[in-house]
């Protein structure tokens, strides 16, 4: 099955959508920021990145540029989950960004539609 990432600083956050993706026979690593996500990137070799993009330090911005200076890890799909309203998704989209949930009002059912869709 499928490699997902999830960088989210939130512990609680971070444990349920482990959870709710190991479930549904997805192989999940997490990081709680963006550096650890990149050592993460390198050693897991993720099929897709589950991404907060407020995260302490360097956030979530910080990796996506990360990554897409490197040219074997730009194409890893991103899928952001923001509590952020101010996030423009088409304005992400030259990230690998594929799909933007906002924290507040999506289901478990929508990040799992989300994967599927960028997998």
């Amino acid at each position: 099955m499928s490699r997902i990432l999830i960088v989210e600083d939130d512990a609680w956050q971070r444990e349920h959508v482990a959870s709710l993706l190991t479930k549904h026979g997805y192989t999940v690593k997490e990081s709680p920021h963006a550096l650890d996500a990149i050592n993460s990137i390198d050693t897991f070799g993720p099929d897709a990145i589950v991404l907060d993009l407020m995260l302490p330090g360097a956030n979530g911005l910080v990796l996506l540029h990360e990554l897409q200076s490197h040219s074997d890890l730009a194409s890893i799909p991103i899928v952001v989950m923001s509590t952020r309203s101010d996030v423009d998704a088409k304005s992400l989209v030259v990230y690998g960004v594929k799909v933007v949930l906002d924290k507040a009002t999506m289901q478990p059912s929508d990040l799992l539609s989300a994967l599927r869709k960028v997998l």
